[in-house]
């Protein structure tokens, strides 16, 4: 029997989907690519027992991605997204001390997302890996992801991660899946998330404002281009870019403040009255949310590639081109600056006394900010640093691959106590509602585009009534049969 393949695209003219979906029926043998147009994909194949079965499984996959929209295309033809990574140089430290170092864990390619949490610390690299390390430095999982790690971003209990394919993936189940999807004419720099609301920055300057039912809500174009900062709460997105920063009305009505920066801004950090912007130009400003004045300025010997607070707000710490570390007063005062004993941060979290950095060697790093510990390595006291291993057997969890990877299971198997929700047509719009008691009927549940089909229900083990009036999934998602 000849080889028969079938090569399909998806992508709409408001980009939000650009993917690809090619099946090949070889002899007993259907192998199943897919992924982002451009890109290699990934690959899944299943052997039948006749040829007769083969084909219909082959027709039954190529019949399901047509019905959402897939068309025959010619694989090269259309252009691939547009992707930019940071171009980063990172010189050796001019400290004249390291930083006390706990563990250091190495992922393997560059790492820029970080997200740290009372329970563990998350690290996603540009291998499309993402690790959860536990505090005292041990490998607790991996998440395998179709493409590179563009950051790490935290809303209430949820974790995503978002990625050069423009899936921004949700983290806080087993299996991942890709709760937003971002245009394919937007080149994304950095993501933030707040309240189930979605702000992406780009490399034209632009942002994005996505809800959590995965809609276009608004867009602007700012003065500057390279825009690597985005920042939201529920009064503003604070968007950092070549020209400074600028301040827009949470429901983008307008613009409600800009203040220019020393040099472009690299990267950007919140706390509940100010926003930071690291900058090319070696500082680090702390702006007011409220009107956009500079509120104090922290001087480095290097441009800033990341930057962070303390909770109270008393220290403000700093990355830098140079592979070293900063720790200011509130007041601009600078307090100590080390090495990092490896590359430049590219992110950095505080918690709890400890700095947690991801460097351009692709390590999540944890340093000992106490100010006994600091003292010491000042001194040329500091402790062995444990370099952390994986574990031969960690978990690893991949998204579901397909609408038809996505776990079946019958009414009557279906797990007690988890919460049932249909698919349904809202306005010309699919919707995902709940059905089961208990629950607001008319509210409705963020869900996986991909696997929304009029009529079809759906069990997950949970449901989380979230600040904005919607429903996010806790636990697995199985379709009911």
């Amino acid at each position: 029997m000849a080889r028969e393949t079938t090569y399909l695209e998806l992508s709409q003219e408001d980009g939000a989907a650009h993917k690809f979906y090619e099946v090949t029926l070889d002899g007993l043998t259907v192998s199943v690519r897919y992924g982002r147009i451009g890109a290699a994909g990934q690959l899944q194949s299943s052997s039948f027992p006749t040829a007769d079965k083969a084909r219909a499984a082959a027709a039954k996959k190529i019949g399901e991605k047509v019905r959402k929209g897939y068309a025959p295309a010619v694989r090269g033809a259309r252009a691939a997204r547009s992707v930019t990574r940071r171009q980063v140089a990172s010189a050796p430290s001019t400290a004249r001390a390291v930083a006390p170092v706990l563990w250091r864990f190495r992922t393997g390619s560059a790492a820029f997302g970080i997200h740290v949490d009372e329970d563990r610390c998350w690290v996603g690299n540009q291998a499309g890996d993402v690790y959860t390390v536990s505090h005292g430095g041990e490998v607790l999982a991996r998440y395998s992801l179709p493409d590179g790690v563009k950051c790490l971003v935290a809303d209430e209990f949820w974790i995503y991660a978002g990625c050069d394919d423009g899936t921004v993936y949700d983290l806080s189940s087993k299996v991942p899946f890709g709760a937003y999807g971002i245009a394919a004419d937007v080149d994304i720099y950095w993501l933030d998330i707040h309240e189930g609301v979605l702000n992406v920055s780009d490399a034209n300057g632009g942002l994005t404002v996505i809800d959590h039912e995965d809609e276009h809500q608004w867009s602007r174009r700012s003065a500057g281009g390279g825009a690597w900062m985005v920042r939201a709460d529920e009064r503003a997105v604070y968007h950092g870019h070549s020209g400074g920063v600028t301040a827009y009305a949470a429901d983008g009505t307008g613009q409600l403040w800009h203040t220019g920066t020393p040099g472009g801004v690299l990267f950007g950090w919140q706390e509940r009255d100010a926003v930071y912007a690291g900058t090319v130009r070696n500082t680090v400003q702390r702006l007011s949310k409220a009107t956009g004045a500079v509120e104090a300025s922290y001087a480095c010997d290097a441009a800033v590639y990341s930057c962070a607070t303390s909770p109270d707000g008393r220290h403000v710490f700093a990355g830098d081109s140079s592979s070293s570390v900063y720790c200011f007063g509130a007041d601009g005062r600078r307090l100590w600056k080390l090495g990092t004993g490896g590359g430049s941060a590219l992110s950095m979290q505080y918690l709890d006394e400890r700095l947690y950095l991801v460097t351009t060697d692709g390590s999540l790093v944890c340093v000992d900010a106490s100010e006994a510990a600091i003292a010491a390595a000042r001194r040329g006291s500091v402790p062995a640093a444990v370099d952390v291993k994986s574990a031969a057997a960690l978990p690893v969890f991949t998204p579901a691959a397909s609408p038809a990877a996505v776990a079946t299971v019958s009414v009557a198997a279906a797990p007690s106590g988890g919460v049932v929700v249909e698919c349904v047509q809202v306005g010309g719009r699919m919707r995902v509602q709940v059905v089961s008691d208990g629950f607001e009927p008319d509210w409705n549940v963020q869900f996986p585009r991909g696997i929304r089909e009029a009529g079809a229900r759906y069990v997950v083990d949970g449901l989380h009534a979230a600040t904005g009036g919607f429903y996010r999934v806790r636990g697995e998602i199985r379709r009911l049969v």
